[in-house]
């Protein structure tokens, strides 16, 4: 792996899901792609002020520096205040619960109430279609319901998600 593949790796990506398991039950969260970690935000807004700076180095010693100064402050603070905000809307995610006697999914908005559902594992039915508003569309059918799951997956993690969840279902 080389040095910037690494550093990618680390600061820049992230998993859209996570199980974990205990002797009772199964726990799925999802969360949309987060494509910058607050390691990769550092690196960001570090680089971004240092590469603003260089400039000043021009008209250092000059009031054109002070005016200069003032416009890139103003830009770092708006980059900064867009991703924050962009982290504030990424702060949905989804929790899925598997026990052998119910299924429980909730559903956690950016804003809003969360939603929640919940089903007798035995009756519920992982679907995974074409002719849904998205490609390979990921749906659980129970307990007279049919919910989205991982909307903001893309199709192939949508599509891992449903081998998976199969899988674990069919143990139950």
């Amino acid at each position: 792996m080389t040095l910037v593949a690494g550093l990618a790796r680390t600061y820049f990506c992230s998993m859209p899901y996570r199980w974990s398991e205990s002797e009772a039950q199964a726990t799925l969260i999802l969360w949309p792609h987060q494509s910058m970690t607050p390691g990769g935000f550092t690196w960001f807004i570090g680089s971004t002020a240092v590469l603003l700076t260089l400039p000043l180095f021009a008209v250092l010693g000059s009031a054109v520096a002070w005016v200069l100064m003032a416009f890139f402050a103003v830009a770092i603070c708006g980059v900064w205040k867009a991703i924050m905000a962009n982290k504030r809307h990424r702060s949905l995610h989804e929790e899925l619960h598997l026990t052998e006697t119910r299924v429980d999914l909730h559903h956690v908005p950016a804003t809003g109430a969360p939603v929640a559902w919940e089903a007798n594992p035995h009756w519920v039915t992982v679907n995974l279609r074409n002719d849904g508003p998205v490609e390979k569309y990921l749906t659980l059918r129970g307990n007279g319901r049919e919910v989205e799951l991982g909307a903001f997956l893309t199709p192939e993690e949508r599509e891992g998600l449903y081998d998976d969840l199969s899988r674990r279902l069919a143990r139950l």
